[in-house]
């Protein structure tokens, strides 16, 4: 091993951009990730940037494998790219009036 590997990095320390719940999408600059914990505004929280997570859903259907993208605005997933960061992909379709989407966060940074 490299002396100078830190971690694996699917699972970071990060600073909540606003007070967030467990199972909330965060966007700390260009990294995405899933509070593993709740957490106060500008405290530490526990994220994971990958695998597959159950998310906030903005109007609109889905098919699977369409990409999804985060809108730190409306602190959800949606289908829109313009003004919006990708997250990853959609694994199962949903309907437009689902508030909950099944995402692949892919560990992309934006």
């Amino acid at each position: 091993m490299a002396r100078n590997y830190v971690q694996q990095g699917q699972t970071l320390t990060l600073i909540a951009p606003r007070t967030v719940a467990s199972g909330s999408g965060i966007l700390v600059g260009a990294i995405f990730a899933v509070a593993l914990a709740d957490a106060a505004a500008g405290q530490p929280v526990e994220a994971r940037r990958v695998e597959v997570f159950d998310l906030a859903k903005a109007t609109g259907a889905w098919t699977q494998g369409q990409k999804v993208y985060w809108d730190n605005t409306a602190f959800n997933v949606t289908t829109t790219a313009t003004n919006n960061t990708l997250i990853g992909a959609a694994t199962q379709a949903q309907a437009s009036a689902d508030t909950v989407g099944r995402v692949l966060l892919t560990g992309q940074v934006a």
